[in-house]
């Protein structure tokens, strides 16, 4: 079921505003052991995607429903705030949120493609055989 924009807007903004909160609340079961260090990572690119959301629906209200969000400086803003939340958990997060974060964000383009992308299809004619 599909929400509107300023619905998801709304909802990625506080899923990201409890995430930050139990990421500190739970900051001495993260840094109990070295599997819950690497999760610590992965939650934060939970958090990397749920305030690439937020900020990619907030231009989308603001600037139009063609926007797009680009590299520098939504994605490059969205990679610093959730790897100093991970950062201020345990400095191994930071190195294992960027890795998810890279993968997440791929995954996500990939969607954004098959969903937004245009095929540019070319019928190139074949060569003439003699």
């Amino acid at each position: 079921m599909a929400v509107s924009t300023g619905a998801s807007f709304v909802l990625s903004l506080l899923l990201s505003i409890v995430l930050f909160s139990g990421m500190q609340m739970y900051k001495s079961w993260f840094t109990s052991t070295q599997l819950h260090t690497v999760f610590g990572g992965y939650v934060s690119s939970v958090l990397f995607l749920l305030i690439l959301t937020s900020i990619g629906n907030l231009e989308s209200i603001m600037f139009g429903k063609h926007f797009q969000t680009k590299l520098f400086p939504e994605i490059f803003i969205c990679f610093i705030i959730a790897l100093t939340a991970a950062g201020s958990i345990h400095r191994v997060c930071v190195t294992t949120g960027f890795a998810f974060s890279c993968l997440g964000l791929y995954f996500v383009n990939g969607i954004s493609q098959k969903t937004h992308g245009s095929s540019n299809v070319q019928n190139v004619p074949a060569k003439k055989r003699r």
